[in-house]
């Protein structure tokens, strides 16, 4: 690869972190987000990720307990604690992935480990499904097999809640 492209890729990787750091309306928000993460990975606004087509694959990174409350529309629920690449091995490494948890840590980490694995599509939802939510965007619960529009949000607990703006917080389940 010439230096020009690496240049280039450099870039676009910087630029989308720096984009990603200014789509949180709140402040306090994007501020612990910006100690909090590494930045090491691509990162994707909650705007931007929904206007994304119906290819796209979205990896709950969230453990079963969060995940079975509510998720993003079809996503896949992967977890965190044992997250294992062969798990996502039927999705071709150029397919368009978000990657997202509660604010970002954990799916960042699992971003990480997708690209260190050859995906080359893939992004960290910035500020996980809270700020998804506290955009306005629909999440879904599991009702007798369907998707069902659902307000209820896993909010981890209550140090992590409180970034949770709208949507019901659920605790412990």
């Amino acid at each position: 690869m010439t230096k020009s492209k690496i240049f280039i890729l450099s870039l676009l990787f910087f630029s989308s972190i720096l984009n990603a750091q200014t789509c949180i309306d709140s402040s306090a928000y994007n501020n612990m987000l910006s100690n909090l993460l590494s930045h090491s990975v691509p990162e994707i606004c909650a705007d931007s990720a929904a206007s994304l087509d119906s290819s796209t694959v979205f990896l709950d990174a969230r453990e079963f307990n969060e995940t079975k409350v509510s998720t993003i529309a079809n996503a896949i629920p992967i977890g965190y604690d044992h997250f294992r690449i062969k798990l996502i091995k039927s999705i071709p490494k150029n397919t368009q992935i978000v990657v997202y948890c509660s604010v970002g840590y954990r799916s960042e980490k699992i971003t990480e480990k997708l690209i260190k694995a050859g995906y080359s599509n893939v992004s960290n939802l910035y500020g996980g499904i809270f700020e998804w939510v506290n955009q306005g965007f629909p999440i879904y619960t599991q009702v007798q097999k369907q998707n069902t529009l659902t307000t209820k949000v896993h909010a981890y607990n209550r140090s992590w809640g409180k970034w949770l703006y709208k949507g019901e917080k659920v605790y412990n389940h």
